[in-house]
């Protein structure tokens, strides 16, 4: 499968391919007007997603590989959620929570990411979280 973002157009595959196929930090697949699907590569040896909140975006993550460690708490320093995910474990992640997501595995952690509403600009291609933030300070 081409991983770009398909926009609002019908769309038929297998999630857990592309998920899999996918490489860079950050990938959108899919950006409609009330939901969006992500990609996303986090890097072994304690990569993360870096602790953040959307205050108005509800958040499903689903891992296919990889080994984290999932942190969630509605004040940035009281976490009250720390647990062990792996492949086929679901996240959910409600707006207005903060939450981290930091590989602890020895292998890249991938997973897709369904936002409501999209969180991201269409066709967003983020190779690594370095680019990704300096697209984020623009």
């Amino acid at each position: 499968m081409e991983l770009k973002d398909y926009g609002k157009e019908p769309l038929a595959f297998n999630i857990e391919e592309a998920t899999l196929q996918n490489k860079d930090y950050r990938t959108t697949l899919w950006t409609g007007d009330y939901f969006q699907i992500t990609l996303m590569s986090i890097p072994a040896g304690g990569g993360d997603i870096g602790m953040e909140i959307h205050p108005h975006v509800d958040q499903f993550l689903r891992l296919e590989a990889g080994r984290g460690k999932v942190e969630m708490g509605k004040d940035k320093d009281v976490i009250t959620v720390s647990q062990i995910v792996e492949a086929d474990d679901a996240i959910i992640i409600p707006a207005n929570t903060w939450h981290n997501v930091t590989n602890i595995g020895d292998e890249p952690m991938k997973l897709y990411s369904i936002y409501s509403p999209a969180n991201h600009p269409f066709d967003t291609h983020e190779e690594t979280k370095e680019a990704a933030m300096e697209l984020e300070k623009e």
